[in-house]
C-alpha cells in the first residue's frame, strides 16, 4: 500500500472516531446541562446549537443578554493580544521581536490542532450531521478571514515597526539584493562550506506527485527559467533550520550590525546549487504546510500506549494539510501548480510574507545594547528555605507556597534531591506531564531509584509536542528501575502533583506537592505558576488515592472529599461553592469570587458564572487565553480580565468569600470540558491562612492592573484597561514581583 493510500485510510478512520469522541466541541451539539444553575427566580434555557461561532443566551424573566463566544476565535483573540504586545512600542525591541515568535508558534499550534479538528468534520459523508457540516464549513470561514486579517497586521508590525527600529539602532536584517560586494562574497563562500551540503532540490514535474512535506518545515519554491528558451521548469528546496541557525550575523562595519537570514543566503547560491541544468533565472519564495497533529490513539488498546504513541508520531508527518502558507508574491503559475500537485483548496491557502517560521525570531540574536531587552528578574529566595538543612522538615512544619518565575523552581529539584538521599523516606510518586528536554526531575527521580527509594511515575505520553520527550524519560526512568505508568487509557493525566512518604519512629508521613505548572524548569523561568507543598493528612491521603485511581482506572468508584479531582468532581464542587455565594447575596451578604484560568470555555460554568454575578456576587474573572463567557457591555457585579505581559500567565486559582472565612484553591484544571471531563486534575485547597492571604494579594494585583490588562467582551476588542485620573499605574507582574521582594 503507498503511502498516500495509507494516508486516506488512516484520516478516514480518525475522522469517523472524531465525530465520535465526547467532548469534542468542533463535532457535536451541546448536551444539555441536567443541573440548572438556579438564581432565585432566574433558570437558563437551553442551548441547541454548539457550533454556532456566537450565540445569545437569553435568561428566563430577564431582558439581559450576554454571549457565548466560539472557543476558537476566542483563541485567536488571545492570539490577537500576543499580536498587541509585538506592536506596543513600550515593549522593548527585541522582545517584541519574541512576541512575533511566539504569535507564530501560537498559530502553528492552532492549526495543527484546531483548525484540524474542524476540517475533519467536513470530510464526513453522514446525512445526520448536515447541520454540523454546514456549522463547521462556517466556523472555518470567519477564522480563515479573522487569520488573514491578523496575518495583515503581523506583516505590517514586522516591516513597518520593527524593521525601521532596528535600523535606528543601527541594526539591519538585510535581503540578498542589499548586499555589498563583499559581503556577497562572504555569504557565498559560507554557503560552499556550510549551507550547500545541506541541501537536496527535489525537481517538480507535471506528472509526477510531490512527496509529502513535512509539517512546519519551511521550504524554497524555485522558479527557474532559460531567458533563451522560455522554458520553465520548478523545484523545491527545504531550507535546514534544524542543523543551521536561521540567522547570520555579516562582518560588522562602520559600527551597523548586518544580519541575512538562511533563506536568502539560500537564494544567493540558487545558481550553484542548479549549475548542471540549463536554466539562467531563479526566483524562490517561501512556502510552508500544516499538516493535522491529532494522534490516533482512540482504538482499543490491543497494544501498549507506548507503541501506538511512537506509531501515530511517525504518521504525524503525514497528517492531513490544515495549512498552506505563501509569499503572496508568489508567480501565479508556481502557486497553481503548487496548489494541484499538494491538493490544497481555497480554504486552506493563506497567502503571507517573504519569511515563514517566526518562531525561529523566540531566538534571536543577542545583538544590540541592553535596554533592547527585558532587564533579568533574578528569582527570589526564601530566606527559611534556604537556611533550612532540609526542606522537607520545613514541610512538615508548615507549608510552602512558591511564585515562579518570581521565586526559584530550583526548591523543588532540591525537595527531590533531599528526598533521593533521606533515609526515612522510603517512597516517591509523581505525575510528569511536559519534561525539560534535560529534566532535573527526572535525574533527581532516577537518583531516588538508585537509593533504593522506590519510585512510581506516571508519565503522560500524549503531552501534545512533548511525546517524544515525554517517551525517552519514561524509558530512561523504567531501565534506571522506576515503576512508570504511561497514563491511562481514555484519559489524559493532566495534574502536576508529587507524594513523598517518610517513615521515622514507626510513624509515617506523607508530603504532598500539588501545582498548576509543569515540572519542568525551562519554563519555570517563563510561566507563572505556584506550587503548594503541604503535609496536611486529609490532602495527603487523597492525593494517594488519585495515583491508585490512575492505577485501577475506574473514576466512577472514588470519593475525594478535600480535592478536587477531574474527572469525579471539580465541576460539581466549583459550582457547589458558587452556589453557596448566590445564597449569601440572595440574603443581603457580602459574596465574592475569583477565578484565574487559562481559558473559560465551559457553558456550564459560564452561564453559572453570569448568573453568580445577576444575583448580586461580585465575579472577577482572569483568564489568559480563551474565554466563552462573552459581556455585552457594562454587566454589574462581573468582569473579565486578561494579562498579557512577559511572563506567561498560567495558574488556576479560585478563591470564595464565604462570609469572611475565605476559602482558596488552586491547581492543574482550566474551566474546559476537557479539564473537567477527559483529563485527571487536581484542585487542591490551601489551607494555610497565611498563604491565602497571600494567593489573594496576588489576585489583587492583577486584577488592579492597568497597563497589560486587556477588558474581554463580547466584541473580542481587546482593548487595554486605563488608568484613571490621578491613580498609580499598575504593572501587575512588576508589581508581584516587588511585593513578594518586600514582603517575604
Amino acid at each position: 500500500m503507498n503511502v498516500e493510500k495509507k494516508t486516506k485510510r488512516q484520516n478516514k478512520t480518525r475522522v469517523k472516531k472524531t465525530a465520535k469522541k465526547p467532548g469534542n466541541t468542533a463535532t457535536k451539539s451541546v448536551k444539555s446541562v441536567n443541573k440548572s444553575v438556579k438564581t432565585g427566580a432566574r433558570s437558563r434555557v437551553l442551548i441547541k446549537n454548539k457550533n454556532a461561532p456566537v450565540k445569545k443566551v437569553v435568561l428566563k424573566k430577564d431582558k439581559d443578554k450576554f454571549v457565548l463566544i466560539n472557543r476558537d476565535l476566542s483563541w485567536l483573540s488571545f492570539n490577537a493580544r500576543v499580536l498587541q504586545e509585538a506592536a506596543d512600542p513600550n515593549v522593548p525591541l527585541m522582545e517584541r521581536f519574541k512576541f512575533l515568535g511566539i504569535f507564530s508558534n501560537n498559530l502553528d499550534e492552532f492549526f495543527r490542532v484546531r483548525v484540524a479538528s474542524i476540517r475533519r468534520v467536513l470530510q464526513l459523508k453522514n446525512k445526520a450531521i448536515a447541520s454540523e457540516r454546514t456549522e463547521a464549513k462556517k466556523l472555518l470561514d470567519k477564522i480563515r478571514k479573522e487569520v488573514m486579517k491578523q496575518q495583515r497586521l503581523f506583516d505590517e508590525v514586522y516591516t513597518r515597526k520593527l524593521l525601521p527600529e532596528l535600523a535606528s539602532h543601527h541594526i539591519y536584517i538585510v535581503k540578498e539584493t542589499d548586499l555589498n560586494r563583499k559581503e556577497l562574497q562572504h555569504v557565498k563562500n559560507y554557503f560552499a562550506e556550510q549551507i550547500s551540503p545541506r541541501l537536496f532540490p527535489l525537481i517538480l514535474e507535471q506528472g509526477k506527485a510531490i512527496p509529502e512535506l513535512k509539517d512546519g518545515e519551511i521550504y524554497l519554491a524555485v522558479r527557474m527559467q532559460n531567458s533563451a528558451t522560455a522554458h520553465v521548469q520548478f523545484a523545491l528546496i527545504n531550507i535546514p533550520t534544524r542543523v543551521i541557525p536561521r540567522f547570520y550575523r555579516l562582518p560588522e562595519t562602520q559600527g551597523k550590525t548586518r544580519l541575512i537570514l538562511l533563506d536568502d543566503m539560500i537564494r544567493c547560491g540558487l545558481e550553484i546549487v542548479f549549475s548542471s541544468l540549463d536554466f539562467d533565472t531563479f526566483t524562490a519564495h517561501t512556502i510552508k504546510i500544516t499538516r493535522d497533529a491529532e494522534l490516533d490513539l482512540d482504538s482499543e488498546m490491543a497494544s501498549p500506549l507506548m507503541e501506538k504513541v511512537q506509531k501515530s508520531l511517525k504518521q504525524r508527518k503525514f497528517g492531513v494539510p490544515t495549512r498552506f502558507l505563501y509569499d503572496a508574491d508568489i508567480p501565479s503559475d508556481l502557486l497553481d501548480f503548487l496548489l494541484r500537485k499538494l491538493k490544497i483548496d481555497a480554504d486552506g491557502a493563506i497567502p503571507g510574507g517573504r519569511y515563514h517560521n517566526f518562531r525561529d525570531y523566540m531566538r534571536f540574536p543577542a545583538v544590540g545594547p541592553a535596554e533592547l531587552r527585558y532587564p533579568a528578574l533574578q528569582p527570589l529566595h526564601l530566606q527559611e528555605l534556604d537556611a533550612a538543612k532540609s526542606i522537607l522538615n520545613v514541610a512538615e512544619k508548615h507549608d510552602i507556597l512558591l511564585s515562579y518565575p518570581y521565586q526559584s523552581f530550583h526548591y523543588i529539584i532540591r525537595m527531590l534531591r533531599e528526598a533521593a538521599i533521606d533515609p526515612t523516606v522510603y517512597a516517591i510518586k509523581m505525575t510528569l506531564y511536559r519534561v525539560a528536554e534535560n529534566s532535573s526531575i527526572c535525574d533527581a527521580l532516577i537518583n531516588a531509584v538508585h537509593n533504593g527509594k522506590h519510585v512510581t511515575v506516571v508519565m503522560e505520553l500524549r503531552a501534545r509536542f512533548m511525546e517524544e520527550h515525554n517517551i525517552y524519560w519514561a524509558n530512561r526512568l523504567k531501565e534506571e528501575g522506576a515503576h512508570v505508568i504511561h497514563g491511562v487509557h481514555n484519559r489524559k493525566v493532566h495534574t502536576k502533583m508529587i507524594v513523598i512518604s517518610r517513615r521515622r519512629n514507626f510513624e509515617t508521613t506523607h508530603i504532598a506537592h500539588i501545582g498548576t505548572g509543569n515540572f519542568n524548569e525551562e519554563t519555570a523561568r517563563l510561566y507563572g505558576d505556584y506550587s503548594l507543598i503541604t503535609t496536611h493528612e486529609k490532602i495527603a491521603a487523597e492525593c494517594l488515592k488519585v495515583f491508585d485511581m490512575i492505577h485501577n482506572f475506574k473514576p466512577e468508584k472514588f470519593r475525594f472529599s478535600t480535592l478536587w479531582v477531574s474527572p469525579v468532581n471539580t465541576t460539581s464542587r466549583f459550582l457547589e461553592l458558587l452556589q453557596r455565594e448566590v445564597k449569601h447575596a440572595t440574603n443581603g451578604k457580602k459574596a465574592r469570587v475569583i477565578v484565574k484560568v487559562n481559558s473559560l470555555v465551559d457553558e456550564e460554568c459560564c452561564i453559572a458564572l453570569y448568573l453568580a454575578a445577576k444575583a448580586g456576587v461580585q465575579v472577577d474573572l482572569i483568564v489568559r487565553g480563551s474565554c466563552s463567557l462573552g459581556l455585552e457591555g457594562n454587566v454589574p457585579n462581573l468582569r473579565i480580565v486578561s494579562v498579557i505581559d512577559r511572563y506567561l500567565e498560567h495558574a488556576r486559582v479560585f478563591f470564595f468569600e464565604n462570609q469572611g472565612k475565605p476559602e482558596v484553591f488552586l491547581g492543574s484544571a482550566d474551566l474546559m470540558p476537557r479539564n473537567l471531563k477527559y483529563r485527571v486534575e487536581v484542585t487542591t485547597p490551601v489551607l494555610n491562612k497565611t498563604l491565602r492571604k497571600q494567593l489573594l494579594k496576588m489576585l489583587e494585583i492583577q486584577l488592579s492592573d492597568n497597563v497589560k490588562a486587556r477588558q474581554l467582551d463580547a466584541g473580542l476588542s481587546n482593548v487595554y484597561l486605563q488608568a484613571e485620573e490621578g491613580k498609580q499605574l499598575v504593572r501587575s507582574q512588576q508589581e508581584i514581583y516587588s511585593w513578594l521582594a518586600e514582603s517575604l
